[in-house]
């Protein structure tokens, strides 16, 4: 492992946009970038999804729970309004879904795989 702190360090406006797919399903309008590659897991636990005006995202659970910060915009988790600064911490198996309006930007971090609760 490194000790260099500039190998933990990811510059995410160097990053493209990537169309959201999970399981080979495309979520039209929200895009992704990955923060942080988890080996062992397969997977990015820490993540920037940007939502287009009227995007959503399906009602879902947190097995592991979740930390959801708004960079940019606004969003509704279920029936909570959120807007840029806000901050939510979901327990495990917490469950919602997510949708702007307006669009946003959102930092999240999610120790494990979602589950899609919604066909």
């Amino acid at each position: 492992m490194s000790t260099d702190i500039n190998d933990y360090i990811v510059n995410s406006a160097k990053l493209e946009w990537q169309p959201l797919v999970e399981r080979g399903k495309h979520y039209e309008g929200v895009f992704v970038k990955s923060l942080r590659y988890d080996e062992a897991t397969k997977r990015s636990p820490s993540i920037l999804l940007k939502f287009e005006p009227g995007a959503s995202y399906p009602y879902h659970n947190h097995p592991g729970g979740e930390g959801l910060m708004v960079l940019k915009g606004s969003c509704l988790v279920n029936e909570a309004y959120l807007e840029a600064g806000d901050y939510l911490y979901t327990p495990k198996n917490f469950k919602h879904g997510v949708k702007s309006e307006k669009g946003c930007e959102l930092m999240l971090n999610i120790p494990e795989e979602v589950e899609i609760l919604e066909p």
